[in-house]
């Protein structure tokens, strides 16, 4: 049976060493970090294939589009590993500003705030392309917001999204 000394308790209880500072929380060093102001870019610099764009459009009109409601259900022989998809909603609105206009693709909770006449700042938008034309698109990463009405007319005869692309492979010799 080990015996307690004084000296085996002496070495235990030491006077407690200072303890080094926790590091600082993701949120303070977020702060820290200096945000950038946003450029905002003009509808007829939109290029296919391109992401990150900040502009602030007008609606010009918008439209429901009904969506497949086969596509949102599951087939009977799917394995079920995730909650099935709820219900979509999809609306196709021409936005633009004085120098254009293209075709927007509002998804759910976009769709009712994209009113015609309204004007609304889109973050962090992306150009997706639909049967070979430019679409502009809001995913999950990016931002909707209502402003104040803008003073500009939109250049409607300036559509970006009746100009049809084709991807064309090009090989070296």
């Amino acid at each position: 049976m080990a015996s307690k000394t004084p000296s085996a308790k002496s070495t235990g209880s030491a006077a407690p060493a200072p303890s080094p500072q926790p590091p600082a929380p993701a949120a303070a060093a977020a702060a820290a970090v200096e945000k950038r102001k946003p450029v905002f870019t003009k509808v007829d610099r939109l290029q296919p294939g391109t992401n990150g764009h900040t502009l602030t459009v007008k609606v010009v009109s918008s439209k429901s589009v009904p969506v497949n409601a086969r596509a949102n259900r599951p087939s009977s022989n799917a394995v079920l590993s995730r909650p099935p998809p709820r219900n979509t909603r999809i609306a196709e609105c021409l936005v633009g500003d004085e120098t254009g206009s293209i075709v927007f693709t509002a998804r759910n909770e976009q769709v009712d705030l994209m009113k015609p006449g309204t004007t609304v700042i889109l973050r962090n938008a992306k150009i997706d392309m639909f049967k070979g034309t430019m679409r502009l698109a809001v995913d999950k990463w990016g931002r909707v917001e209502v402003t104040e009405p803008a003073s500009f007319e939109v250049k409607e005869d300036n559509n970006l999204s009746l100009v049809e692309y084709e991807l064309v492979n090009v090989t070296e010799e």
